[in-house]
């Protein structure tokens, strides 16, 4: 049975409160990362709208940017350094120029951006990949062409395995307007074939869709993936969808489930969103605790 072995790290997000941690905090969930065998983080955003995780030179040019007081890259690289973990960098997040259809703004601004961060961190050991930050659930021309020129410019900075982390349009998140599998295998193999040679993972969110319809999703993920030289991770979510409020820790059963399931389809590996928050000892849930608990003595077990 496959573990967790990945996170992504969600400072600049805009529907989970912050735990308002500084560096000794970090440091101690890094800790907790490492114990149960996490040896991969990913920044889930480098920046959203206003908001950016390091002082940025080339978001302030262009956009109207609330103050950055922490280097948190720099503090994320420190402890991946520290405790011989990859870090995937992930890219900024406009909140409207891809939204309301200005594809080229939003990849304009990325490159720019990326063109500072590969200057100010590319050199540092713990950098492994780059993560294209841009969710999508079925096939857009647009993105897609923000995915090419994107995917192009980050390699030519520094070759890297490219990652994205797209959602199924599932009767979770969508109600009436889900789309059922056959729909979905359609848009996905669109998608793919636009990607083949550009993005090297994929790691589909596992939450959006019934946990009975989950088996048939990952195996036909992975199938798709796989017929274009894309290589498939599981983002196995460890946050529950199903309660009326955003977000709770999931239910321990639940996140069993969506692994063996995953594991059972043939995943090369196992991430989530997001172990700080919903699944950490030092989380301020206390029922990420209890998960972090109940989540190492069923891997002690096996």
């Amino acid at each position: 049975m496959k573990g967790i072995t990945g996170t992504f790290l969600d400072e600049i997000t805009h529907d989970i409160p912050s735990q308002n941690w500084g560096a000794r905090e970090w440091a101690a969930d890094f800790d907790a990362m490492q114990a149960i065998g996490i040896d991969t983080v990913i920044l889930i955003r480098a920046g959203y709208r206003d908001r950016v995780t390091f002082d940025s030179r080339a978001l302030k040019f262009s956009q109207d940017m609330l103050p950055a007081y922490v280097d948190l890259v720099d503090l994320f690289l420190t402890q991946a350094e520290r405790c011989g973990m990859k870090f995937f960098f992930g890219t900024y997040d406009s909140g409207k120029h891809w939204i309301n259809g200005d594809f080229k703004a939003e990849a304009d601004i990325n490159k720019l951006f990326c063109d500072e961060v590969a200057a100010r961190y590319g050199h540092r050991k713990a950098f492994a990949g780059w993560y294209i930050s841009h969710e999508i659930n079925t096939y857009n021309d647009g993105m897609m062409k923000v995915y090419l020129d994107l995917s192009a410019h980050l390699r030519s900075l520094k070759k890297l395995p490219i990652l994205i982390s797209p959602y199924v349009k599932g009767v979770k998140q969508f109600a009436g307007e889900a789309i059922d599998l056959t729909s979905h295998v359609k848009e996905w193999e669109k998608v793919f074939q636009a990607l083949r040679g550009h993005v090297d993972i994929v790691a589909f969110q596992d939450g959006q869709i019934d946990y009975r319809e989950l088996p048939d999703y990952l195996r036909a993920n992975g199938r798709l993936a796989a017929a274009c030289g894309i290589e498939t991770w599981s983002n196995v979510e460890c946050f529950d969808r199903d309660m009326p409020i955003k977000f709770p820790p999931i239910d321990f059963r639940n996140l069993r489930y969506k692994i063996e399931q995953a594991t059972a389809a043939g995943v090369s590996k196992l991430i989530t969103f997001e172990f700080s928050h919903f699944m950490s000892p030092n989380s301020c849930y206390l029922a990420a605790r209890n998960l972090y608990q109940r989540y190492q003595e069923w891997q002690c077990s096996l």
